[in-house]
């Protein structure tokens, strides 16, 4: 009897990493963004003049190609990572290399 679950050398996957950004929408208020914004003026830094606060997430995931990490990146960003009602995202995808 075969092992089904052990994965043979045609089926390895590649190490991807992706970056992804996500940011309130424009129209969304930012109240975070407004306390750094206080605190930037507080601490003497009058030049600035808006403040935008958002998350960055670095997933490592493995993929057959870039087009299926990308695919599943999205999948994650659209159902989990961020809420489309109020967040936008961005993301990039490389190849991620060995270390050691």
């Amino acid at each position: 009897m075969t092992d089904t679950t052990t994965p043979t050398p045609d089926a390895v996957s590649t190490t991807w990493l992706a970056r992804i950004h996500v940011t309130l929408k424009p129209v969304v208020l930012d109240p975070q963004g407004d306390a750094v914004l206080t605190g930037l003026h507080q601490l003497g830094f009058n030049d600035v003049s808006a403040v935008r606060v958002g998350k960055y997430l670095e997933v490592t995931l493995a993929a057959e190609d870039q087009a299926a990490a990308e695919n599943a990146i999205r999948q994650m960003c659209d159902r989990l990572l961020a809420n489309p009602v109020i967040e936008s995202y961005y993301f990039t995808v490389e190849r991620k290399e060995r270390q050691g």
